[in-house]
């Protein structure tokens, strides 16, 4: 299968970027990432310098494969991370646009890569339990209805990949600070917090992302299926602790 790409190129935030065009030859086995690695193989053998792109787990778990391809950020197939798609997925489509994550909040590291530190900064504003919890308790101390349980559960499968980010107009992370929020929140010990959500949403502002506009591309493109009721939850939460 031989694909044209269109890969951002770019050294630093301050630089000007730019799309360098390159072909390819690849199985239809060979997964999205394989495939820049054997790019990079062949620009280094010619003696060029390889693309920078992000990856960890290449297992849908860790949300660092933050690529936009043809415009969708992760790609074309839904609940799929960047690493788990592969050409095959793509067979009808000869000609590709890789591009990274575009948000102020997000600047460019290099190439591909995009600094999501300032996730890290929502999450130190009020993503954790502040209280003394003791040690592990007994399984059944402490019950917990099965419904709030599966939907903290659901909350908590947020990666903080930043594909909402990615895809929403006004780059809000407002789907990423629910999920924390609703996760948390839904639990005993994280009740004890009444101004996380107030917290959160004024670190995420303070970081540069903008607001959200119920858009709900944000819940299209999440790798895990995050739902906007998690929004509803935490604005709920917000206008308790007024």
């Amino acid at each position: 299968m031989i694909f044209t790409l269109h890969i951002w190129r770019q050294q630093d935030s301050k630089s000007d970027g730019y799309f360098e065009l390159h072909e390819i030859d690849v199985e239809e086995g060979t997964s999205f990432l394989e495939m820049l690695d054997a790019l990079n193989e062949q620009l280094i053998v010619a003696g060029k310098e390889a693309i920078a792109f992000d990856f960890d787990c290449r297992e849908g778990v860790c949300g660092s494969c933050n690529l936009v391809i043809n415009g969708t950020p992760h790609g074309k197939h839904r609940a799929t991370t960047t690493c788990q798609q592969y050409m095959r997925d793509y067979a009808d489509e000869k000609e590709l646009w890789i591009e990274p994550w575009r948000a102020t909040a997000f600047p460019i590291i290099k190439d591909l890569i995009v600094d999501r530190t300032a996730f890290e900064k929502i999450i130190q504003a009020g993503g954790y339990i502040d209280i003394r919890t003791g040690s592990a308790p007994e399984a059944n101390t402490m019950p917990i209805a099965k419904q709030v349980a599966d939907e903290a559960f659901d909350s908590a499968t947020c990666i903080g990949c930043g594909a909402c980010v990615a895809v929403c107009p006004n780059a809000s992370a407002t789907l990423f600070v629910a999920a924390k929020v609703s996760h948390l929140s839904s639990l005993p010990q994280g009740q004890m917090d009444n101004q996380r959500a107030k917290k959160m949403l004024i670190a995420m502002e303070g970081q540069g992302f903008g607001s959200c506009s119920n858009y709900r591309e944000c819940e299209r493109v999440c790798p895990k299926e995050i739902s906007v009721s998690n929004i509803t939850t935490m604005n709920k939460l917000l206008y308790q602790s007024s």
